[in-house]
């Protein structure tokens, strides 16, 4: 088939419809038997449309319920043949035979009308229903005589459908071919030589069908011939065409008509036998006749909607074997008996609740199979709903918005379509549409009430959960999330944030702090509630937060004051009578409510019997007369208890004398403050304050052996022997010691009498450890100072004055921030220009203690007393100010800010060396000959310690 050459004609018909709507009429013609995949039409070319416009509108072929042979190609935009056509089983003998479908686009919805006519093609032989005819021919035949026969079936139609016929051989019959009035040909076997049956009783003939295709097919079928006796008569039939009318869904057994033929003969040859010859288009299913009578009525199940008319052929014969054939026309009478059918061409399952009115959201297709009135269709939508149903052409329909559409209102529309048409009684089909409106952000969330207040106990847990915000929105899914967030605000100048915090996502208030009622009785601050549309919407809300007191402060005891230092003690005449007002109690307590309610009681008391406490006012009186018995000394505990649950309560210590006059009060009071009890906490805190001081002293000992130790090994590897006199290089002073040793260069022992009572403390120094250095071969060398100095004469080089660099400015000196005194305030004269803290009078201790380590070596070696500056008695008043100089350890200069000390301790060094190298080339008996530095004047603060050690 792929060999010939096909036709295809096109037809384009284009016309306008209603709602701006464009719709066309496209017509084809294409052979059937197609290969899948062939080519049907360019479809987008044929009705203007762009390729373009096929993807973007989703372009789709709507056929209904009939299968599918054509697919649109979208990307080259055809048709191209999906499934092979068969034209007999699509449309068996109808002709022309079209399919009829639609082309619906989207976004405008539109569709277009697609008719392909498919042509026949001779696919189909001409085909005998019976494998082989039989007749019974009487000798007597005349010639002449006609014998129908049976005519072949061919599916196709036109050209290619049954032409002619053959027989062969052509001995005794020809074939004669007759037209009947309906374009039919009948078949007839005519006689032209007379039959003998003695010479041939039994003919066997081939009859052929041949149609008109090209190349030319035919169907065969024997023809047994059976040659009896003379039967010279032929029924005859009354009527060449019956017609009958038949209501189709008519019963089985109904009786359409009879037929009725007779033949001259008599006897057996004049008996006649009814048929139904032809079973093309399955009659045979559908009629049957009575062979006796020739009635014909109804087997099968009538339908108008399958086939309007049908043709029935009969045959009469006698038993001779003679025949006359006529036809039946019967014309089906149509019955309302479809409901109209409801197809949903295109729909928008979900649309936006902003969509504008007019907007088409389905397309519905109406079918009806029924005729006339029976098919006409009207279609309706329920009522009291925002959508129209408007009709477009014949059995189109659209349903369309009415009105605007609020998802809030209303989030889904069931949308029944009924459609009934005019026959009696009417017909109805409906189908319900489930239409969702999608969500618009168009709501803002809305607090449950328009303000809150919670209420939060003080000392709360931070974290604690407090209250819950809660917002609604109208909205759905993300446009309803809604989401919590805290405003920016402060509360006494301090940010909210820092107050509480809230949860994003539950409206939770947290605790931040821990709150304290006496610090902070309420505080507002403002939520906003937030959705999660774009763009989004949001509402504020108040919350107040109430806290509410706890009964966390014991009550404070205004008077009497209690102190460890000074002893008070009320005093009460032995003349006191009953009632006397001996001093009264004063308490607070910060709570509210009854948390601050205070009572008062007596705990214990030297003579319960003589003194009661007012519960409520705190007032201390006597219960009884003062008499010579009562001890002087007399001893109440007070104890002051507020009303929360639990309750707090504080205890007072009142001391009563109960004497006459004060010196008797003395003389009884005197002990009082050896038995009065210290604060534990203050002992505590000594002892640990000592143990402290101890620890770093340990270490900073520990530190500065292990320096000696290096500076000893190191000296010991520099050693020259040269007589008695070593020979040692020189190294620069130390003015700065990385090591953590500070200014002590000395080991030093000290003993530490410490009481809880700090003025009985005191500190007592010992003589520092010998520093003598002993040379390798036992000989007794000289103090590091003046090895120094004496590696600087060998050297032939005088030392320099310090380097400026060496010199503090005044914010770098020791001190608290770098303060210093006047210029005038020489070191070593006068108090401190401030105050010394205990920091600074540690520094300036181990000063002092490196001083007397100098001044210790400088002696000669059978010098075993001290100068009375660095006797035991030295005080901090002979240390020098070290906020206002620096000393530099192991040499005499000192670096300080003033310029005119400067000067003069570059002079002061530079003689101090020249008597030093005068000193070496004397005798070793001369350095204990030098003069005791001159003793420093008494200041108020070495006079008063040498006072106490003298007390002590």
């Amino acid at each position: 088939m792929s060999d010939r050459t096909m036709t295809r004609q096109v037809l384009l018909f284009i016309s306008v419809l209603s709602l701006s709507s464009v719709h066309g009429q496209v017509s084809y013609s294409i052979p059937e038997e197609m290969a899948k995949g062939s080519l049907v039409g360019n479809i987008a070319q044929d009705l203007g449309l762009d390729i373009k416009r096929l993807k973007s509108g989703k372009a789709r072929i709507y056929t209904g319920d009939s299968a599918e042979y054509i697919e649109l190609n979208k990307e080259r935009g055809v048709l191209l043949i999906r499934e092979r056509i068969d034209r007999e089983a699509l449309c068996g003998q109808t002709t022309p035979c079209a399919l009829d479908f639609q082309i619906i686009l989207e976004n405008p919805m539109e569709f277009y009308s697609i008719t392909i006519e498919v042509t026949d093609v001779n696919d189909n032989a001409p085909v005998f229903i019976k494998s082989e005819m039989k007749f019974r021919i009487s000798e007597s035949a005349v010639n002449g005589a006609k014998f129908a026969l049976e005519r072949a079936m061919d599916l196709d139609v036109g050209i290619n459908g049954l032409q002619s016929y053959s027989l062969k051989p052509t001995d005794h019959f020809i074939l004669k071919l007759q037209n009947q009035p309906d374009g039919g040909k009948t078949v007839e076997m005519v006689l032209q030589k007379p039959l003998d049956r003695e010479k041939q009783d039994q003919l066997s003939l081939i009859l052929t069908a041949i149609d008109g295709g090209d190349p030319q097919l035919s169907g065969t079928v024997q023809i047994h011939i059976t040659v009896l006796d003379a039967n010279d008569n032929a029924p005859v039939f009354t009527q060449a065409i019956y017609k009958a009318t038949l209501r189709e869904n008519s019963p089985k057994g109904t009786v359409l008509i009879s037929v009725s033929a007779s033949d001259s003969d008599q006897g057996s040859n004049s008996e006649i036998r009814y048929s139904i010859s032809n079973s093309q288009d399955g009659n045979h299913e559908l009629f049957e006749i009575n062979e006796d009578n020739g009635g014909v009525r109804l087997v099968g199940n009538i339908d108008y909607e399958k086939a309007r008319q049908y043709q029935i052929h009969v045959q009469a014969g006698d038993d001779g074997g003679l025949t006359d054939s006529c036809k039946i026309m019967v014309d089906v009478v149509d019955e309302n008996d479809n409901k109209p059918a409801i197809n949903v061409m295109s729909k928008s399952s979900v649309i936006s609740e902003d969509i504008k009115a007019g907007t088409v959201v389905t397309m519905i297709n109406i079918q009806d199979p029924d005729s006339g009135e029976n098919g006409i269709v009207q279609c309706a939508i329920n009522e009291n709903i925002p959508f129209i149903m408007k009709s477009t052409s014949v059995n189109f329909f659209t349903v369309v918005t009415d009105s605007d559409l609020d998802r809030e209102r209303d989030s889904e529309y069931n949308i029944s379509v009924t459609c009934s048409d005019e026959g009696v009684p009417s017909l109805s089909s409906s189908v319900t549409l489930t239409l969702q409106i999608s969500d618009v952000n168009d709501n803002a969330p809305v607090f449950e009430r328009s303000s809150y207040e919670a209420y939060i106990i003080e000392n709360n847990t931070p974290g604690l959960s407090i209250f819950t915000v809660k917002a609604r929105d109208a909205d759905w899914n993300q446009n309803a999330r809604v989401s919590y967030i805290l405003e920016d605000s402060s509360v006494n100048g301090v940010p909210v944030s820092s107050y509480v915090s809230v949860s994003a996502d539950s409206g939770v208030i947290h605790a931040v702090r821990s709150f304290d009622y006496e610090q902070i009785k309420d505080f507002q601050f403002r939520v906003k509630a937030q959705d999660g549309g774009s763009p989004p919407l949001s509402s504020n809300v108040t919350v107040k937060i109430m806290i509410q007191d706890q009964n966390d402060n014991a009550p404070q005891v205004l008077y009497p004051v209690q102190t460890s230092s000074s002893l008070v003690a009320e005093m009460v005449p032995r003349s006191a009578d009953v009632g006397y007002l001996v001093t009264k109690v004063v308490a607070v307590d910060v709570d509210s409510g009854q948390n601050a309610w205070l009572s008062y009681k007596l705990q214990k008391a030297t003579d319960r019997a003589l003194f009661e406490v007012g519960s409520q006012n705190g007032e201390i009186r006597t219960i009884r007369q003062v008499n010579d018995k009562d001890a002087v000394k007399q001893r109440l505990t007070v104890v002051v208890e507020d009303n929360g649950q639990p309750s707090r309560s504080a205890t007072v210590n009142v001391n009563v004398a109960v004497a006459d006059s004060f010196p008797e009060v003395l003389s009884e009071f005197t002990d009082f403050t050896h038995d009065k009890e210290y604060n534990d906490n203050l002992t505590f805190y000594l002892v640990l304050a000592l143990a402290v001081v101890s620890f770093f002293f340990i270490v900073s000992i520990i530190a500065i052996l292990s320096v000696k130790c290096y500076r000893w090994r190191r000296e010991r590897m520099f050693y020259k022997s040269n007589g008695n006199l070593p020979v040692i290089p020189y190294y620069p002073p130390l003015y700065a010691d990385v090591g953590g040793t500070g200014t002590l260069r000395h080991v030093y022992n000290y003993e530490v009498c410490g009481t809880t009572d700090s003025r009985k403390s005191d500190m007592k120094y010992v003589r520092p450890y010998s520093q003598s250095v002993i040379s390798l071969d036992g000989t007794q060398t000289l103090p590091h100072a003046q090895r120094d100095n004496l590696t600087i004469d060998n050297e032939d080089n005088q030392q320099k004055p310090p380097n400026a660099d060496w010199r503090f400015t005044q914010g770098q000196r020791p001190g608290p921030s770098g303060a210093g005194g006047p210029p005038e305030m020489a070191m070593g004269t006068g108090p401190w220009p401030n105050p010394p803290t205990e920091a600074e009078q540690l520094q300036a201790l181990m000063a002092a203690a490196n001083e007397v380590s100098e001044a210790t070596a400088t002696l000669g070696p059978g010098t075993m007393g001290l100068s009375t500056r660095y006797s035991p008695q030295f005080t901090l008043q002979h240390v020098p100010d070290y906020r206002q100089n620096v000393y530099i350890p192991g040499s005499t200069a000192t670096l300080t800010s003033n310029p005119q000390q400067q000067q003069q301790q570059q002079m002061l060094m530079q003689q101090q060396m020249a008597a030093q190298h005068q000193a070496l080339q004397a005798q070793p008996s001369e350095a204990a000959a030098q003069p005791e530095p001159p003793k420093p004047a008494q200041t108020p603060a070495s006079k008063k310690k040498s006072t106490k050690k003298e007390k002590k």
